[in-house]
């Protein structure tokens, strides 16, 4: 039930830092709340990310497997993120150091809950 749980906080998570990229009020210097740069792009990732996290809860399986994948991609990612200093042009999705550290600890904490965290330790 936990892993479910935690698959609907990170999907509202997402979903809020989607549509708060849209909205002028959380853009302080064209910032998401005044740190990290997002676009369009980024934007909609975040929401469609939300979007499959709410979904992935159905079960936890699918919430296992949600995290075993979205760790996998955030974890590529940040690689590419730290590797390339942020220069995503071909992703069209800008990044920086912020953005950076972010992922990465998203990364850690989806890969420990998609395989590491089992049902007999929740």
């Amino acid at each position: 039930m936990l892993l479910r749980i935690l698959a609907i906080l990170f999907g509202i998570g997402f979903i809020f830092a989607g549509v708060a990229g849209f909205l002028p009020e959380f853009m302080p210097n064209g910032l998401l709340l005044g740190m990290f740069a997002v676009d369009t792009m980024h934007n909609l990732f975040h929401i469609i990310t939300g979007v499959l996290a709410i979904m992935a809860a159905i079960s936890y399986r699918y919430a296992r497997l949600f995290f075993q994948v979205f760790g996998i991609v955030y974890a590529l990612i940040t690689i590419v993120g730290f590797f390339w200093k942020g220069d995503l042009g071909f992703m069209m999705m800008p990044l920086n150091l912020a953005d950076n550290i972010f992922h990465l600890i998203v990364t850690l904490v989806a890969l420990y809950l998609g395989f590491f965290l089992h049902r007999d330790r929740i």
